[in-house]
């Protein structure tokens, strides 16, 4: 006689798979519903990322008026709307910024106004109009040296409207050029005075008159006006 193993009705394992499926979706469902933990009352929060200051100029937004790079930094005039606050910042930002005092002067400021020469010490003349038609200019000089940037703290001003960078002595390093009147500090913006023929006046970094030229008619008579380039040859004591 024949024998065989007794089979498993199909509709019994069917009813097996489908009870094991529904656990296992009953065991996840489980999992993602229950209830995560809650931070007790009170607990800080992960504070956020310090956040700059907003950079401002005279009270308001400051806006980009000239920029520059020199020595492989760049360095970028700002000012508020009206131009009568000033600011220079040296280097990527957020940079070192200078407040620049002769903003507080009365001085027009444009995308000209800003002027950089490399060398042995990386310079930066900011200059700026006052009187009419520029008439008279007022600058301020930045030097570095060291890897630091540094305000002379001087202003330079030049009654008969001009003022430039120049290596005049040929060291290596930038000299100012002030183009005035050759007439009495006292006399300067009179009538009389701003008649005088003028000459251009030569500092070094430093601050120390270095010479002058000699007296011509206007300042569009010296070498290489407006952006005027003197030598050493040019100079002579000043009277």
């Amino acid at each position: 006689m024949r024998t065989s193993a007794a089979r498993t009705p199909r509709s019994a394992l069917l009813t097996a798979v489908l009870a094991v499926v529904v656990t296992v979706g009953a065991i996840g469902a489980v999992f993602v519903l229950r209830p995560r933990p809650v931070a007790p009352s009170g607990a800080a929060e992960p504070a956020a990322g310090p956040v700059a200051p907003a950079v401002t100029c005279g009270g308001g937004p400051c806006r980009e008026l000239a920029a520059m790079t020199v020595g492989g930094t760049p360095v970028v005039l700002l000012t508020d709307a009206a131009g009568g606050a000033a600011r220079l910042r040296v280097g990527p930002e957020p940079g070192t910024e200078f407040e620049l005092a002769i903003a507080q002067l009365g001085v027009r400021l444009d995308q000209n106004s800003l002027r950089c020469i490399d060398g042995a010490a990386p310079t930066c003349l900011v200059r700026g109009d006052v009187g009419d038609e520029g008439s008279a200019a007022y600058g301020e000089l930045l030097v570095a040296g060291g890897g630091v940037w540094r305000d002379s703290g001087k202003p330079y001003y030049a009654d008969a409207g001009t003022l430039s960078l120049y290596d005049v002595t040929a060291d290596g390093r930038p000299d100012v050029i002030v183009v005035r009147h050759d007439c009495a500090d006292a006399a300067s913006g009179t009538p009389k005075c701003e008649a005088a023929p003028v000459l251009g006046e030569v500092y070094d970094l430093t601050g120390k008159s270095v010479g002058c030229t000699r007296r011509v008619t206007s300042p569009s008579d010296l070498r290489g006006w407006p952006d005027i380039r003197l030598t050493r040859a040019d100079l002579r004591a000043c009277p």
